[in-house]
């Protein structure tokens, strides 16, 4: 069997650089080299592209991959058929890619950019194309498919950053008007918590703000929902499956950017603490979501379920999930029977189906 070209993305220009490097570096271990030849490309913070000559994957999330001596400048050709071209002094190497996995989170990497380069290149990637991607990552994009689709959400408000700094008591006032505190305050286009703030009081809720909108120009306010923190992993294309369900219990005020990758507070309960009548309607609200913005090959879909009712709400999606060593996606499918390389193996198959 000939071995498949696949080409590892990842870094990037975003808030979520570090996590993108721990991520690569699992995707990378769990790769069967005997299967495949494996072409690591880092994008830096600055935006060069770079084949990591080395082997040593420990190295990525300390920075270390970029002092290797047999590193060379990459770059994707947008030109079909040209694939990957790696540059040494006046040469040009050429490599053909069978397939992308692009290892990147938030903008830049998640939000359709990165797809559209792909496609452009015709090389068929990991995960959901351009217009899933744009909307799965823009949060109130997202809101609005699901309304349509009928799943149920917590009540939210956008918040523009011009609004924010031209009318801004004018927005606190709205907010106050709609919602009681506490409120949770989240950039549109951000992921792995980054950005993200409980507000318990009109200066919190001010200060949140105006935090989110170093982020993104829209802002997301939504309502709190006092429920069990629960996820599901999905995988396919036109008949995707949903994992089991896992809990995350914070450990913190919520499951910010700190509890999840720098702190050791947060504790994965897998399957979540609630009835398996109950975990079948979130896996289901999980696959209607999915199938609704889109997606194909990957997303984890995370939700609420309150304590009082069992009632389900949907949060947010994530269509290019952490899979570091801790991460809630490869976990829930190894615990759904499908360990970590075999779920490698998986996505790299449905990403050439089409």
């Amino acid at each position: 069997m000939n071995k498949l070209s696949v080409c590892i993305l990842f870094g990037g220009m975003s808030p979520e650089h570090e996590v993108s490097l721990r991520s690569a570096e699992s995707v990378l271990n769990h790769l069967d080299p005997e299967k495949y030849h494996i072409f690591p490309v880092g994008i830096t913070r600055k935006g060069e592209w770079i084949l990591y000559g080395g082997k040593d994957y420990s190295q990525l999330p300390t920075g270390q991959w970029l002092q290797c001596e047999d590193n060379r400048p990459a770059a994707i050709s947008p030109v079909r058929g040209q694939g990957l071209l790696t540059f040494e002094e006046d040469c040009v190497v050429r490599q053909r890619i069978d397939v992308a996995f692009p290892v990147l989170h938030g903008e830049n990497g998640e939000d359709g950019s990165v797809q559209g380069l792909l496609q452009l290149a015709g090389i068929p990637c990991v995960g959901p194309h351009v217009a899933s991607s744009a909307a799965c990552m823009d949060k109130t994009l997202t809101k609005l498919v699901c309304d349509n689709a009928g799943i149920p959400q917590a009540a939210w408000k956008l918040v523009t950053a011009d609004s924010l700094e031209n009318q801004g008591e004018k927005v606190l006032d709205e907010v106050e008007e709609r919602f009681s505190y506490p409120v949770f305050v989240k950039p549109a286009g951000t992921g792995s918590s980054v950005g993200v703030a409980k507000a318990k009081d009109r200066q919190a809720l001010e200060k949140a703000l105006h935090n989110a909108a170093k982020f993104d120009r829209k802002v997301l306010v939504e309502e709190f929902i006092h429920g069990h923190e629960v996820e599901v992993a999905v995988l396919g294309n036109a008949s995707p499956v949903a994992s089991i369900c896992g809990e995350i219990e914070a450990g913190a005020e919520f499951y910010d950017y700190e509890a999840k990758y720098i702190s050791d507070c947060a504790k994965l309960h897998i399957p979540a603490r609630i009835d398996e009548a109950t975990a079948e309607k979130v896996r289901d609200a999980a696959i209607r979501a999915y199938k609704a913005l889109g997606c194909r090959g990957l997303s984890r879909v995370d939700f609420f379920v309150t304590y009082e009712g069992n009632k389900i709400v949907f949060n947010e999606i994530n269509t290019l999930p952490g899979f570091t060593s801790i991460s809630m996606y490869p976990k829930l499918f190894e615990a759904s029977g499908i360990p970590y390389p075999e779920l490698l193996d998986r996505l790299l198959e449905l990403a050439r189906e089409c």
